[in-house]
């Protein structure tokens, strides 16, 4: 019985050691600053969403939660907007956009080519 229950407690050790750490599928994902050398990766700040009502602005960078004026590491939030972010550290401003691979485009209604065809209207009792 004995030989059983440490048999049991080792396999239960053996499988915690093996088993996988589950990540939170909501939390935003981690950058390594050290792969690649683009600017959002240098930046290394994600803008995840806004939120915009009339008493208050809100944006949420790396899983914070940052108020119009507030303090992001040394840069202070400028504008809050629908699709993007500016922040300010002195002289130097950063603009984090929400989509930033989306573009924006207008697209202009074409008009028909085709000519309708003029129509005549006869008088009661006329036939063409």
């Amino acid at each position: 019985m004995r030989r059983a229950l440490l048999a049991t407690i080792g396999l239960c050790a053996a499988a915690a050691t093996q088993a996988q750490v589950l990540r939170d599928p909501t939390r935003p994902p981690l950058i390594d600053a050290g792969i690649g050398t683009s600017a959002e990766a240098v930046s290394a700040q994600r803008l995840q969403s806004t939120l915009l009502s009339s008493g208050r602005r809100l944006a949420v960078i790396d899983g914070q939660t940052f108020a119009l004026g507030g303090k992001v590491g040394d840069a202070r939030v400028l504008r809050i907007s629908e699709t993007e972010v500016v922040l300010q550290r002195g002289a130097d401003t950063e603009v984090l956009k929400l989509h930033p691979s989306v573009a924006k485009t207008t697209r202009i209604a074409r008009q028909s080519t085709r000519q309708k065809e003029p129509t005549t209207r006869t008088g009661k009792g006329d036939t063409p």
